[in-house]
């Protein structure tokens, strides 16, 4: 492991344009474009295998639909039953964590990598990233961006179009840009859903 890798995976500043990351990319590229470009309905055998040698780490009865991009790969570990819809974003310069039956609406952006205030620092490429981890049974409505650093506690549903900035507890309804809770969704399996008039959600 070169040194830039090291201080990537240890979170700290690195700088990207390293032989060893631009070859780490390669990969990503390639197995990316395989998961795309093959039909789901068709071949779900094949696909499967594509994203288990692409990701870190695939529970089972993993859905996840194209398309889908992420920075690595190897740094995504997703839990059984989590269901990925159309256009994902999962930026994995650090460890993205997804618990056991999670949904994630279509756009959804999970971010790790950030990057320096200061214009110099920012100008010479450095750059470093902090985990992003979603609980068991989160709901992520269609467009959530979820920014750098941040957990997602269990049970907790973000409406659409929200941008997470800090961490969200667990069994909350958070919306907003950026993102606040507005109430308690109570202990799982004694909610009966959004009633008329609440803010709609997208899957």
């Amino acid at each position: 492991m070169g040194e830039n890798e090291r201080r990537m995976s240890a979170g700290e500043w690195f700088l990207p344009d390293d032989p060893e990351l631009a070859a780490a990319t390669l990969r990503r590229i390639e197995l990316c474009a395989r998961f795309n470009d093959a039909p789901a309905a068709l071949v779900p055998e094949r696909r499967d295998a594509i994203l288990r040698e692409l990701l870190g780490s695939v529970g089972e009865g993993v859905r996840i639909r194209s398309p889908f991009h992420c920075d690595f790969g190897r740094h995504i570990r997703i839990g059984d039953g989590t269901f990925v819809n159309f256009g994902a974003v999962f930026l994995d310069t650090a460890p993205i964590t997804i618990g056991a039956h999670t949904q994630i609406g279509p756009n959804v952006q999970l971010l790790t990598p950030t990057h320096p205030l200061d214009p110099a620092l920012r100008r010479a490429g450095w750059e470093r990233g902090l985990p992003v981890t979603l609980g068991d049974n989160v709901w992520l409505g269609g467009g959530t961006i979820v920014c750098p650093g941040v957990t997602i506690g269990d049970d907790t549903v973000v409406g659409a179009g929200s941008v997470v900035v800090k961490d969200l507890p667990a069994g909350v309804l958070a919306v907003g840009n950026p993102a606040r809770v507005v109430r308690s969704l109570g202990r799982a399996g004694t909610d009966p859903g959004l009633p008329d008039g609440d803010l709609p959600l997208t899957p």
